[in-house]
């Protein structure tokens, strides 16, 4: 499988996304499913949040690309996006080690 390399506003779209603790957690949920996707209901019993706050949250995990949707009957399951997930660990992994290179030319701001 070939790694597409994300570009700047990828990167800060999914550090967004990453950026509240309830999402780190939905994202752990996922991670722990054993069959590989669980329902928003099955979400919100492992949180002390209403349905709708963790339907909101998901929400931004599915904009951000990191998670996807699986109908199931009446239900939408979802699942980690593990290719999404990998694309940004690379992305990361380039980004902040080039921020150890004190020679790199800055690029200035409109």
């Amino acid at each position: 499988m070939t790694m597409n390399p994300m570009h700047d506003d990828d990167i800060a779209n999914v550090m967004r996304a990453l950026g509240h603790p309830v999402r780190l957690n939905i994202l752990r949920i996922l991670a722990a499913q054993s069959a590989g996707d669980c329902c928003c209901t099955d979400v919100t019993q492992n949180l002390s949040l209403a349905q709708s706050t963790v339907s909101q949250h998901i929400k931004v995990l599915l904009d951000a690309g990191l998670v996807e949707r699986h109908p199931k009957g009446t239900r939408n399951c979802y699942s980690l996006r593990a290719d999404r997930l990998a694309e940004f660990g690379i992305a990361c992994n380039g980004l902040f080690s080039g921020l150890t290179t004190t020679d790199l030319p800055v690029k200035e701001l409109a």
